[in-house]
C-alpha cells in the first residue's frame, strides 16, 4: 500500500474537496510547531459512521479546551464527512477529522491571529491490532504516565497529548507487543496508548475511572451494553497489584473496537466468555 501522502481519492479541506495528493499545508503551520490541533477518529460501517454526531460535538469541545473555535457547526462537519465517504465511494472506512491553527500572522507560542482550518479524510482500514481479536493482544507496560489534569486538558482529543503515547507504542512494538498499558500520575492503571481498558474478575467488570484521560465514546458504549446485559461494571481506581487477580481483559476504541488482551507485561489473561460476547455484541451494534 502506498504511503498516506500518495493515494488516489479526495480529502475535504476548508469547505471543498481536493485531490488527495494536493491536501497540503505550509511548513510554518502553527499546529506543526506547537501541536495546536484536535482530531477525531471514527469508523463507518455499511455507509454510516457510528456515533458520528457525538464525534463532531467532541471535536468542537476539544478545540475549545485548547483555546480555539472550530469554524464549522456540527451539521456542517457531518455534511463534510458524508461528502468524503461519497466522493471516495467508501462504506466501511476509518474517518479522520482534524482541526488546527494554520499559518498566519503569528509564529510564536501565541497564535490568536492565525486562521483555524479543518480537514476530513477517510480510507479503508482493517483490524487495528491484526489477529489479536482471536488470540488476544500483547501489551507492554509503558514507562510514561498519563499526566495530571492540572497540567493538560485531559478531556480533549488533542494531538499534543499523544506524544508519550507514540513513544510508548514504539517501545512496545520493539519488544514484539501490539501496544502498551499506561499508568496515571498517581500510579493507578489508566489506559493503552489509544484505547481504554476493561478487566473481568469473578463475572464482574472493572474499568479505570476516566478522571485524567479520555473517556472514549466506545468505552461509554461498552459500559452501557454491559449494564444492559446485567453485568456489574465498576468504574474505579485500579492498583497495579490488582492485575494479577483479573481473569479477562479487553481494549475499547474507535480504531481498536473491542479487542481482547492476552497479556500485559508478566500478567496473562484468557480470551473468555465475557470478552468474546461483548466483542461480538459491539460488532452487531455498529452494523445494525
Amino acid at each position: 500500500m502506498a504511503g498516506y501522502d500518495d493515494r488516489d481519492g479526495k480529502i475535504w479541506m476548508d469547505g471543498k474537496l481536493v485531490e488527495w495528493r494536493d491536501a497540503n499545508v505550509h511548513i510554518l503551520t502553527h499546529a506543526m510547531h506547537y501541536a495546536s490541533s484536535v482530531f477525531e477518529g471514527e469508523r463507518a460501517y455499511n455507509g454510516k459512521i457510528f456515533r458520528s454526531v457525538d464525534h463532531s460535538k467532541r471535536l468542537i469541545h476539544s478545540a475549545k479546551l485548547i483555546d480555539f473555535d472550530v469554524p464549522y457547526t456540527v451539521e456542517e462537519i457531518e455534511a463534510a464527512k458524508q461528502q468524503v465517504l461519497d466522493a471516495n465511494n467508501l462504506s466501511d472506512a476509518y474517518v479522520r477529522v482534524l482541526a488546527w491553527r494554520g499559518v498566519g500572522e503569528d509564529m510564536g507560542v501565541a497564535s490568536a491571529r492565525n486562521p483555524v482550518r479543518m480537514a476530513v479524510a477517510a480510507w479503508e482500514w482493517g483490524a487495528y491490532y491484526g489477529d489479536a481479536k482471536m488470540k488476544g493482544a500483547k501489551l507492554d507496560i509503558s514507562k510514561w504516565k498519563r499526566p495530571s489534569p492540572e497540567t493538560i486538558p485531559s478531556e480533549a482529543k488533542a494531538a499534543g497529548l499523544y506524544m508519550i503515547c507514540t513513544m510508548s507504542k514504539h517501545a512496545a512494538e520493539a519488544k514484539g507487543c501490539s501496544d502498551a498499558m499506561m499508568f496515571d500520575y498517581r500510579g493507578y492503571v489508566a489506559e493503552a496508548t489509544g484505547a481504554n481498558l476493561f478487566f473481568v474478575r469473578d463475572g464482574e467488570v472493572h474499568t479505570p475511572l476516566a478522571d485524567c484521560f479520555l473517556n472514549g465514546l466506545t468505552r461509554q458504549t461498552v459500559i452501557q451494553m454491559l449494564k444492559e446485559k446485567g453485568i456489574a461494571v465498576h468504574e474505579r481506581h485500579i492498583m497495579p497489584e490488582e492485575l494479577e487477580g483479573f481473569q479477562q481483559c479487553w481494549l475499547t476504541g474507535t480504531a481498536a473496537e473491542v479487542t481482547p488482551v492476552g497479556q500485559i507485561g508478566d500478567y496473562n489473561f484468557e480470551v473468555g466468555a465475557i470478552a468474546r460476547d461483548i466483542s461480538e455484541s459491539y460488532e452487531a451494534l455498529v452494523r445494525a
